[in-house]
């Protein structure tokens, strides 16, 4: 695993940065100036950067641009003192990943890094031998060259998101920034200011300016994910920002001019919820100027294994494991399997499969499916808790008890991974 470097003159601030990397599973590298950092960029492999803004010789943002001339899809991760938000925002567009405002927990840092690591591994190749798929990501190709707004539309688990990142990797605008906005998971009241930002005082607890999500992106890419979930009342003021590229802050008194790409992502059929005045007709046809639609896992039968041999892999790297490969009478049973969840619920079957694996080769014994069809008995939720139990113990063994890392691999919260201690009690020693 490649390591992430860190670059600040403040010794105590480069160490603390330093120790808290680790924790979280990763080696560290570090820099007191951005000359020795870009030094030690010529020689080593770097996943990602973190940076101070305020440095002498060579200042954060004279940095960055550096780093983006020289390895243009490294990630950076700049850190600000507090009411520097231009110096942010600045930072952004010129192709940041993303900001720490100054003083920060680690909490903040870890689901900072995690953000971006997450991100960065999934805009590799997509993996698929399905020919309408390939087909999909030809369209997709030829789409990214200019700014026309994309709808891309399919089941959850599909791969939405991964296309729309393909789109930015693909385009001009690939140095700049990827934003993605969950539209279905924030609240209805704070939408508006997560999407356009807010001044000082536009409302109860805005004791300070906040920059939305357009602003952050401009120069780049913003991702509306779940579109569908949007209440009508915004849809009207998003629908007036893609026709007038400018963007009103919540409590502003002037328009800014924005210059974003937009893509947008929905498990729902927006023409009849626009028919059925559930979602607006005329944003409906704004978006779906170029229509994706990415097909359920079950209709793109040779995916079925080319995604697991990749899930294999992947897992059996991250957890140290020697799995080589699944079984044939193994591949024939993932091959039947109607896949409800996608390529999701592949992803977590395989992950889990690689943990439980006792061999070189996948068997069938060590699939865990999830049926949402089959009725559970006392004894089959009895049975499922004993494996969720073996599951969370073998992952935090892999990882030496680090709560962060075994939450990473497993896809949940740290605050799930300590409940479910708090619930065996102190069955696993030292965590």
């Amino acid at each position: 695993m490649k390591p992430i470097l860190v670059v600040d003159d403040d010794p105590q601030m480069r160490d603390a940065l330093r120790e808290a990397i680790k924790r979280l599973g990763f080696a560290a590298v570090v820099a007191e100036n951005g000359q020795d950092a870009l030094n030690k960029l010529a020689t080593t492999p770097i996943a990602l950067v973190v940076t101070d803004m305020k440095m002498p010789k060579m200042d954060g943002l004279t940095f960055l641009k550096e780093v983006k001339k020289r390895v243009g899809s490294l990630p950076v991760l700049v850190i600000t003192g507090f009411g520097t938000v231009e110096n942010a925002v600045e930072a952004m567009k010129e192709g940041a990943s993303d900001y720490l405002m100054k003083p920060f927990s680690f909490d903040t840092l870890t689901r900072k890094i995690n953000s971006i690591m997450d991100a960065m591994n999934s805009v590799k190749e997509i993996i698929t031998e399905n020919p309408k798929m390939k087909k999909i990501l030809l369209l997709a190709n030829e789409v990214a060259s200019g700014d026309t707004t994309v709808l891309i539309y399919g089941e959850s688990g599909t791969g939405k998101e991964l296309v729309a990142r393909f789109i930015h990797q693909s385009s001009q605008r690939k140095q700049k920034q990827f934003v993605g906005v969950n539209c279905a998971a924030i609240p209805e009241n704070l939408l508006e200011s997560e999407l356009f930002g807010h001044e000082k005082g536009a409302f109860t607890g805005a004791t300070d300016r906040k920059l939305g999500k357009f602003e952050l992106a401009s120069g780049g890419t913003i991702l509306l994910d779940e579109i569908g979930e949007m209440p009508l009342p915004l849809q009207a003021k998003l629908l007036r920002v893609l026709q007038e590229k400018e963007i009103d802050r919540v409590g502003g008194k002037q328009t800014i001019p924005i210059d974003t790409r937009v893509i947008a992502t929905t498990n729902r059929d927006l023409y009849k919820e626009s028919t059925e005045g559930r979602f607006r007709e005329d944003l409906y046809y704004r978006l779906s100027i170029f229509p994706l639609h990415i097909p359920p896992l079950r209709e793109r039968p040779e995916d079925v294994i080319a995604l697991s041999d990749y899930f294999v892999k992947k897992y059996a790297s991250l957890l140290g494991k020697g799995v080589k490969g699944i079984k044939k009478e193994a591949l024939s049973v993932i091959e039947k399997n109607p896949w409800r969840g996608n390529i999701r619920e592949l992803e977590n079957v395989i992950h889990r499969a690689v943990l439980l694996s006792r061999s070189e080769f996948i068997d069938t014994d060590d699939f865990l499916f999830n049926d949402p069809v089959t009725p559970v008995t006392d004894s089959d939720a009895k049975g499922i808790k004993a494996m969720e139990k073996d599951l969370i113990f073998k992952t935090l063994k892999e990882v030496d008890g680090n709560k962060t890392k075994a939450a990473k691999i497993l896809g949940v919260s740290v605050r799930t991974i300590r409940n479910k201690l708090n619930e065996y009690g102190k069955d696993f020693p030292g965590v």
